[in-house]
């Protein structure tokens, strides 16, 4: 694993430099691109200055030019340019990690057709923490599947653009297919107004935003006179980073395969 090259994609961004950082403490991976947006004020300078850390390599605009010197790129932007950078990396046999959310149906199509040439690590959250919660869900909701309403709220910073959270949205979907349901079909996504009372086959969601809040998940198991509740909260972003990291030394040698955060830490 030692030398495993890496390129971080939205380097001036929050998670951009923190996989940066990650990237660059790391003492089985180097990075040897990083890119942004053409017009980022990142473009030109040096990532090590952009996190405080020794490091040579400049903040591109060319990803189609660059891309091809990296093993894998770990990428937590938007989906549309998830998609592009996608694209690129098929043809140029770059590895990837997908750390962004807020994909349609036909973005999630497309990123497991690539997987046919590629191998990718695609999961709503890479923290470990956050992926054995999803072991715990799916084991509570298996021994809770009577008798209890499950409700999930989260909460993240104000800039955060789609909602809920995709790991919301995967803590949903563990439960669901521990009880036999279809997310789809039984999620509440919001409440307002008379709603009458609640079905009991439902699974509620419910959002917060403001502040600098990195990520909080909570779900509730809610029976009668009792209460159980399954929680992660994140204090900063580097477990997301060091996660991915883990993810992308998972990757190393394999061909092809669409894989989630449950294959790297061995949890199926």
């Amino acid at each position: 694993m030692s030398g495993m090259k890496i390129a971080v994609v939205g380097a001036h961004g929050r998670m951009g430099r923190m996989l940066m950082e990650a990237t660059l403490k790391d003492g089985e991976a180097s990075l040897v691109a990083a890119f942004d947006r053409p017009g980022s004020p990142a473009i030109g300078k040096k990532a090590g200055d952009l996190v405080g850390l020794p490091c040579d390599v400049l903040v591109s605009d060319d990803f189609a030019g660059q891309i091809g010197t990296a093993d894998c790129l770990i990428d937590f932007t938007r989906p549309e340019g998830t998609l592009e950078h996608l694209r690129l990396c098929r043809e140029k046999g770059v590895a990837m990690v997908i750390g962004t959310t807020g994909f349609e149906a036909d973005g999630k199509a497309a990123i497991a057709d690539a997987a046919k040439d590629i191998p990718i690590v695609f999961a709503p959250n890479m923290a470990v923490g956050v992926n054995l919660v999803f072991k715990l869900l799916d084991t509570a909701a298996r021994i809770l599947n009577q008798g209890y309403d499950i409700e999930i709220v989260e909460a993240h910073h104000k800039h955060k653009i789609d909602a809920p959270s995709g790991t919301a949205l995967r803590m949903g979907e563990v439960v669901a297919a521990a009880l036999g349901r279809d997310l789809k079909q039984c999620a509440v996504y919001g409440r307002e107004g008379v709603t009458g009372e609640r079905d009991p086959s439902t699974i509620g969601f419910a959002t917060v935003r403001g502040g600098d809040i990195v990520g909080d998940h909570n779900v509730m198991f809610c029976g009668t006179g009792e209460r159980v509740e399954i929680a992660h909260r994140a204090g900063s972003r580097m477990p997301y980073a060091l996660g991915s990291l883990r993810a992308a030394r998972f990757l190393a040698g394999r061909k092809n395969g669409l894989y989630d955060m449950q294959d790297v830490l061995g949890l199926r």
